[in-house]
């Protein structure tokens, strides 16, 4: 795939963005909570892949190259966004899709786990949530995720270790909450 992007050839392109605009979009959804700079972010990172293609290495690997460039877009757009408060607008609940279960039981109960995970999720540190994302979601495994960040192995493990006991310490608290109400 690496050699045909190189060549510029568009079926390429067009195989890429269909197996992973899924996976890029919904990671900068989770990272900005906002639909609409997630899609300004995503299209910044196909736009780069287009502009880029011709100077990718033979071995790149397409999946941690494509978020690692979706991630830096979005610490870019942060940079940013803390100089214009009008961006600090949350993101609506409702833009994430519903479970799609057959039984409607089984449906609802999906349906409130993912969003007390949501709401964890965007409750924890931005550090925390984009290795959580990366690593949980995403699949990538430590190695890369370090290198995407730009920090050490170790210093990755610590990162992810302290984020999944954040998480469920704020999960334990979403489920408190929900059966007190």
């Amino acid at each position: 795939m690496v050699d045909a992007l190189r060549r510029g050839e568009a079926s390429a392109f067009d195989a890429v963005y269909g197996r992973y605009r899924g996976r890029i979009y919904g990671f900068l959804l989770r990272l900005t909570r906002r639909p609409e700079v997630a899609e300004d972010l995503f299209q910044e990172t196909f736009l780069k892949l287009a502009s880029n293609a011709g100077r990718l290495a033979e071995d790149t690997d397409l999946a941690a190259w494509l978020f690692t460039v979706a991630r830096n877009a979005w610490v870019s757009h942060r940079r940013w966004a803390m100089l214009d408060v009008s961006r600090l607008v949350a993101m609506d609940d409702d833009a994430l899709p519903a479970a799609k279960l057959p039984d409607p039981d089984a449906r609802a109960d999906a349906a409130r786990a993912m969003e007390r995970m949501e709401r964890a999720l965007a409750t924890l540190p931005v550090a925390s949530r984009e290795v959580l994302l990366l690593v949980g979601l995403e699949g990538f495994d430590q190695v890369e995720v370090a290198q995407m960040l730009g920090i050490k192995h170790d210093a990755l493990r610590q990162r992810l270790t302290r984020a999944r006991a954040q998480l469920a310490e704020k999960l334990a608290m979403e489920e408190t909450l929900e059966a007190l109400a």
